[in-house]
Order: structure tokens, then sequence, then C-alpha cells
């Protein structure tokens, strides 16, 4: 099925549920999980059905009948077990008196028997919700466009809920939520391949959940050739966790509650462990106990600030960039979000962040402009240390300001598209001398806009036919029977969002290549500066991008600034006189009418 039609499905299936969601009386938050679980039954269904038909494919047969599986079969394939009270076709043909919630509760009980990943993981609070409401819900997700796809679709439609109810859980917990192009960039900078992947504050999974995808596009298993691990204080985020690396198909090691406060505790015993470490962890958090948290270690560099009376650190900002740091392996990779401010901190903060970098392993620091959160509005920054920096590179530190390069979702949130992500992680590949890497992505670029030879050329034949378009639509548009003119709208407005998109495709592999040209890193002003370790002591030991990569300069839109200002006084004027004259004639007016 086209990648349009799945993205069609996600969207149809939630304004379904959300509709839903809006009749019933509980909240968002309330309602998150109940859903998420019947999207995680779903799944399991769908891939207990298709587990089943090959174990089937293979059944010996014993006097002429072929034996019955057995939960035993399924663990050899990765697969849950479903006892028949537990699968969704059961659940969907109950009849309409059946209490539903307390047969939804029952069946996440039975798989929970089957897995001890998910003992006490599941939601079990359906009976909160009406049965005709759990009925409906049964009836959206069994969308017969699932048969027609591959059971991992319906992971993407559990990551696409999860990502959509996270702007309104957000607002009782927003804790547990990364927007999923910071995730994705951090992922696709340390490139997470083998061995241990830690989050100290895991959320939901997604450093997982992506991490997982990076590696399987190159055709390994994620669950062979990775052991995740994660630590979330918030039970409630845990669980997400946990049922989202489950709808994915992953096995990960997720510790919650008080044991997983990582100020206080290494969970895991990961310190010097790790290939790869990812997080977003909570920014600014005062009131730590610093005694506490020296006596839990990981701390290289030694304490924050602490206020001498209350024995507590102000800020714990430095006390995620140390662990982060301790945790890796010689040969590991740290990518984790961070507030701005962190960049340049005084105080203690300084002197930990000049030991930090004269180690040689801070790697990348890339600026992050305001609206990527969706409860916060703050600017932030993504932090990457390497300690396997090739040579030539190890004591330097590539520099990103992207506060200006992104795209706009809506009125209070910004995000990287597909291409933008892409076009600001060549920057690190030919910083790395990975030159082969950003060669594939111009040859991506030539065949998503037909085998162009010139971008620019492209572009201008795409606005062109853009032009061309509008113009027919509004002729067509016009001509049409009244009855038949949104049918005619609808039909043109999908032509003309697809050439808008190769518009932007070609926009964007002309903001790469005019650059970067064949291939070759070289500083761009107001954008990207490669700067070695003297030039930051030179600038205080500040790793603000902005200190370094200067600004831009503006383009010249080819307007005479003069006489476009006469033009505008001249403007001003007139509209003056003729606010004046309507000025009189209301004066008169209302004279004549004796007021």
């Amino acid at each position: 099925m086209a990648t349009i039609n799945i993205r069609k499905l996600e969207t149809e299936l939630w304004e379904a549920a959300d509709l839903l969601r809006a009749d019933s009386k509980v909240t968002s938050q309330e309602y998150c999980m109940p859903v998420l679980g019947l999207i995680f039954l779903r799944y399991a269904y769908s891939r207990f059905k298709y587990v089943e038909a090959e174990i089937l494919k293979d059944r010996p047969v014993r006097n002429g009948r072929v034996l019955p599986v057995e939960a035993d079969d399924f663990k050899t394939k990765s697969a849950i077990f479903l006892p028949e009270e537990a699968r969704y076709d059961y659940l969907l043909n109950l009849p309409d008196n059946t209490d539903m919630g307390q047969a939804i509760n029952h069946a996440m009980e039975l798989i929970e028997t089957q897995s001890g990943q998910l003992k006490g993981i599941l939601p079990k609070n359906y009976t909160i919700l009406q049965n005709d409401l759990l009925h409906e819900l049964l009836r959206i997700f069994n969308n017969s466009a699932f048969n027609e796809m591959k059971d991992d679709i319906i992971g993407r439609i559990y990551e696409y809920f999860l990502n959509k109810f996270a702007p309104a859980v957000a607002s009782d917990d927003g804790v547990f939520f990364t927007p999923k192009s910071l995730v994705r960039m951090i992922v696709n900078i340390i490139e997470p391949t083998h061995g241990t992947v830690l989050d100290p504050a895991c959320g939901s999974g997604g450093m997982f959940v992506s991490s997982a995808d990076f590696i399987e596009q190159y055709g390994a298993n994620a669950n062979t050739a990775m052991t995740f691990f994660g630590q979330e204080k918030v039970d409630y985020n845990a669980k997400l966790c946990i049922m989202n690396m489950a709808v994915h198909g992953l096995n990960a090691k997720i510790v919650s509650g008080d044991e997983a406060n990582s100020f206080y505790h290494d969970a895991h015993n990961m310190e010097g462990s790790c290939d790869y470490v990812m997080a977003n962890p909570p920014f600014n958090v005062d009131k730590v106990k610093s005694e506490t948290a020296q006596n839990a270690g990981r701390l290289p560099f030694g304490l924050p600030g602490v206020n001498a009376k209350t024995k507590e650190i102000g800020n714990a900002n430095y006390l995620w960039i140390s662990y982060f740091h301790a945790y890796l392996k010689e040969t590991g990779r740290a990518g984790f979000v961070m507030a701005s401010s962190a960049t340049d901190s005084q105080g203690k903060d300084k002197d930990i962040r000049e030991k930090l970098i004269g180690t040689g392993d801070v790697d990348v620091m890339i600026s992050v402009g305001n609206n990527f959160f969706y409860t916060k509005s703050l600017p932030c920054t993504l932090w990457f240390f390497d300690r396997a920096k090739r040579e030539k590179n190890k004591d330097k530190v590539l520099f990103i300001d992207a506060r200006n390069y992104y795209t706009v979702v809506d009125r209070t949130l910004n995000e990287w598209s597909e291409w933008q992500m892409k076009n600001l992680n060549a920057i690190v590949w030919l910083y790395r001398g990975e030159t082969e890497k950003y060669t594939a992505l111009v040859n991506e670029y030539k065949q998503a806009l037909g085998g162009a030879a010139s971008f620019a050329d492209t572009l201008a034949q795409l606005q062109k036919a853009l032009s061309d378009l509008q113009k027919q639509a509004k002729l067509d548009v016009e001509n049409a029977a009244r009855n038949d003119k949104k049918r005619v709208q609808a039909q043109y407005d999908e032509m003309i969002a697809a050439k808008n998109a190769e518009i932007t495709i070609a926009k964007e592999a002309i903001w790469l290549t005019e650059k970067f040209g064949d291939g070759e890193y070289r500083d761009v002003l107001g954008l990207c500066k490669l700067a070695d370790r003297a030039e930051i002591a030179e600038k205080g030991y500040s790793l603000t991008p902005g200190a370094y990569v200067g600004v831009a300069p503006v383009e010249d839109d080819g307007v005479d600034f003069a006489a476009r200002m006469a033009e505008i006084h001249s403007e001003l004027l007139t509209l003056q006189a003729e606010s004046s004259e309507l000025m009189d004639t209301i004066s008169k007016n209302m004279k004549e009418m004796g007021l």
C-alpha cells in the first residue's frame, strides 16, 4: 500500500477515535492509555495470526489431524501466544450486552501471563469507558486496510497515536515525550549499530524505537544487534515505554520508580559500559541532594555548584552531562537534548565544561530554535559526544546553528522535515570525512526529482508547472457544475500539494549543494563552523553554536531600498489624505443629523 494511503489511514483512525474522546467524559490522559492498549491488542492479534500461519506451514500431522498450536511454539518466533479470550476477533464479536470493560481487562490479564516483559504493564481500567464507546473503538481499529499491510504497520499506527496524544497529555505530564524530529536527529548522528544502548530518562521509549528503525534499514535485527536499557522515574511513562517496545517487537530492560531516579541510582550499573547513550532529560532540575548524588558516582568532572546552606545542587544540567559521558565505553557515542543555557553557564558548570572539552570527546553541537516542543516554546541544544573521533577531528568541535532552519507545522509547533534532517546530517558526514554518504544524498535528491541534472533548472520548471496548474484549477472549478465544484477542487488540491512537495525537495537540494558543492566540508557563515580547542578557549569555553558561526548575510531581494521607501511614503500620504477626507465627511453627516 502506498505511503500516502498509510498516512491517510493514520489520520482517519485518529479523527474517529478523537471524536469519541470528545464525546466522553474522560480526560486525555485517562483516554490515552486505554486507546493505546487497544491498538496494542490489534497489533498482538495481527502478529499472532501471522506467526500462527508460519507455524502451521510445517506442522506435524497425527491421525490425519494437524497438531494444535501451543504457547511454546510462539516463543521461538519472538511473538506472544494469545489465549482465545485475548484475541481481537473474539472481543470484536462479543454481544452488545457484554460488559466490554471487564472483557478487555481480562484479555489484558491473559496477555500478561504470556509475557514477562508486560507483567503489570498493560492498561486494565477499561470499565471507566462505556460499552458502546469500547465497541466503536474496537471497530475503528479493526480497519480492513490492516489486512493488506505488513504487521509492522500497526507499530506505526501506535507511534502515530502516541505522538498525537502528546500535546494533550503533555499538559498534564510532558516529561515523557520528545519530538520525533529531535529523536531522529540524535539517532542519525550517533548512528547506533550494535551493542548496549542506554536512555536514563527514557520516557515513552522513542529513542529505542528510532534506534531500531535505524539499524533495521540496513537489514539487521535490532533485538539481536542491540540491548536496550532504560530508566524512567514516572511509572506511567515507563508503562508507555514498555508497551511501545512491545508493539514494535523490541525487548528492553526498563527500571521505574524511585530506583530509576538517575541522580541517585545507576540502576543497570552501566558506568563505562555503553556503546550509545541518548536522552532528553528534564532541564534545570533543582534541589538535588549533593551528598547522595556524590555517593552515586558517575561524576568524572566533579559536582556542579552546591548551595553551602542547603547542601543541594541548584541546577542539575551538568549532572546529566557528566553522566552521559561517564556511561560511555572508550569507543562510545552519546547524543542528548539540553537546555540552551547550559552551553554558556558559569561557575562550577564552566569548570566541568572546560574539563569536558579537554577530553576531546565533544563532537557536535546543534542549536535548535523555538517551538520544537509541544508544551514549551524555549530553544534547546543537541549535544553529541564521540570518544573515538578520527584523529583529524580529535581537537575540534563542529558547531551548527539550526535555529532558523525548520518547517512550520502550525502557529506553535516547528519541526525538521525529512530532507532538512538529511541536510543537517550531511554537514556532520562531511566533517567526519564520509563523502560517500553526502554523494548518496545528492543522488537521492536527483532520483526524487526525476533524474534532475540541474536543481536550479528543475526548480524553475516546477514553479512554472505549479503556476500553470493553479490557473487551470481556477478555470476548471469555475466551469464545473455546482454540485461538482468541490470534487474538482479536491482533485486539483491534491495535485497542487504534490507539486509543492517537489518544489520543497528542489529547494532543499539547492540549499545543500550551493553550500557544499560536490562534497567538501566548509564553514558557512550563520550555519556551521569547525572550531579547535584554542578558539573555544578564546570564547571562554562556550559551547554555544551562535558564538562561532556568526550571522548569515541578508539575501538581496533585488528591491531598491530608497525607491521602495519613497513609494511607501507616498502611499502613506495618500492614505492619510483619504482618512482626513473620510473624517470630514463623517463629521459633516453627523452635523446634518443634529448629532
